[in-house]
């Protein structure tokens, strides 16, 4: 069976409540996902807006999870070094951990919550970007799986 990502926070394609993002409290959603590939080895999770005026915007970058991992709580702490041994990087508002949509008025963004399980656990100190930890990937991805929530003002 493949690797499914949900949240209890929104539904696939839905709206994503303003606790989650810069118009409230801006903190991670809860997430959690079904039995990864048997060698697995860790988990890496991308949040990004491809819908953002100059580009894909990254919003949260989480790497090294522990392979047993099998959800993410509610307002993850925004430590680069967490206590189970993962790793968070830098985001493209230049902080460290999750930060949620906060799109200009207009139409709806749409937000992908990108989980991938990999063979290996990465030797990628904290604080890196999406494209150090895409680079840091390649050739590593056992599976991999999305949600996607919409948000705009």
């Amino acid at each position: 069976m493949a690797l499914q990502l949900t949240t209890a926070a929104f539904q696939g394609g839905g709206t994503i409540p303003k606790k989650f993002t810069c118009d409230g409290p801006d903190v991670s959603p809860a997430l959690s996902w079904t039995e990864p590939p048997a060698r697995t080895q860790s988990f890496a999770l991308i949040v990004d807006d491809p819908d953002a005026p100059a580009g894909t915007w990254v919003h949260w970058v989480l790497y090294d999870l522990p392979a047993n991992t099998r959800r993410l709580p509610e307002a993850v702490g925004k430590e680069s070094e967490r206590t189970d041994g993962s790793r968070q990087g830098r985001n493209d508002f230049g902080r460290i951990g999750y930060n949620g949509p906060c799109p200009p008025k207009g139409p709806a963004h749409r937000y992908f919550f990108k989980l991938y399980a990999l063979d290996s656990k990465l030797d990628l100190k904290p604080g890196g970007t999406k494209i150090d930890l895409e680079r840091a990937m390649k050739d590593h991805v056992l599976a991999h799986a999305e949600v996607v929530g919409k948000f705009g003002h």
